[in-house]
Order: structure tokens, then C-alpha cells, then sequence
């Protein structure tokens, strides 16, 4: 039979790639573990709907996102930081003063709550292996400037 008259919910799906996942420690803060739950929940709700209309191409998405996002919760490691930090550590804000005055605060996160654009950066950027392990009053080089931290926060 030509291939013209076969439909295309009857054809095979094409195999989705695999979502990469991370080879460093899957290391969450609080915020970062209930995200991934409420990933998981919602992929969940959307299998149930597209198994309702079995609609193959979603189910191929779906099962796959849900996979790399049930892996990810099975694997995280809750960090929280200190009340009080006294060091920019996982789970901590960190605010620097630039050269021209002004500040930013930036929040040291797990990969996949990172999000630079809401100040969240991933542990394993290279912003945040800068700051790591730094007080309050030290001068760090980001982005080619020599910027200060001037406060640390949970």
C-alpha cells in the first residue's frame, strides 16, 4: 500500500532523544525539589489526557519528559542552607556590588532550577564556582569586573 494513504496517526512515532541529564550531583534546594514534583504531577495529568485521545506523539514526549523529570526527583539531594550563612554555599543568595555601584543578587541553585534571567544560577555555572566558598567583604572577578559581596542570605 503507498505510503499516501496511510494516516499519519497510523504511522510509528519517531523516536524521541533521550533529555540529556547531568553527570554532577543532583543537589536541590527546597524550591528546586517541590518544582520537580510539580513537573512530574503535571507530565502525569497530561499522559492521562493524551492516552484519553491517544494521541501518540504526545504520549512520546510526555513519556519521555517524564522520565528524565522522575529520574531527576529520585536522584535529588536536598540542600538547605544555613539560617545564617557566613559563606556563599549552595542554596544561598549572594549579592555583589559592581564597579559602577550597582548591585546584583543572584541565588545559587540546582541545574535544573537554574534560571540567570530570576537571578537563580546553577551550582555548576561559572559564576557560582566563583562566588562559592566566598564571605562577605571579598572581592571576586565575574564576567571580567572585579565586583565585592556585600551580603549573604538564605
Amino acid at each position: 500500500m503507498s505510503r499516501a494513504f496511510v494516516k499519519e496517526s497510523d504511522q510509528d512515532t519517531e523516536a524521541l532523544p533521550e533529555r540529556a541529564v547531568s553527570e554532577h550531583a543532583n543537589f536541590v534546594t527546597a524550591r528546586g525539589l517541590a518544582l520537580l514534583e510539580a513537573s512530574v504531577r503535571e507530565l502525569e495529568a497530561q499522559r492521562t489526557a493524551a492516552r484519553g485521545q491517544d494521541d501518540r506523539a504526545v504520549l512520546a514526549r510526555v513519556a519521555r519528559d517524564l522520565r528524565y523529570f522522575v529520574s531527576r526527583r529520585d536522584s535529588a539531594r536536598l540542600i538547605q542552607p544555613p539560617a545564617k550563612p557566613t559563606v556563599a554555599r549552595f542554596g544561598v543568595a549572594v549579592t555583589v556590588r559592581l564597579q559602577d555601584g550597582k548591585e546584583l543578587r543572584s541565588r545559587i541553585v540546582g541545574e535544573d532550577e537554574a534560571d540567570p534571567r530570576e537571578g537563580l544560577i546553577s551550582y555548576v555555572s561559572p559564576i557560582a564556582k566563583t562566588l562559592i566558598g566566598a564571605t562577605v567583604g571579598a572581592t571576586v572577578e565575574i564576567g571580567g569586573q572585579r565586583t565585592q559581596i556585600i551580603r549573604l542570605e538564605s
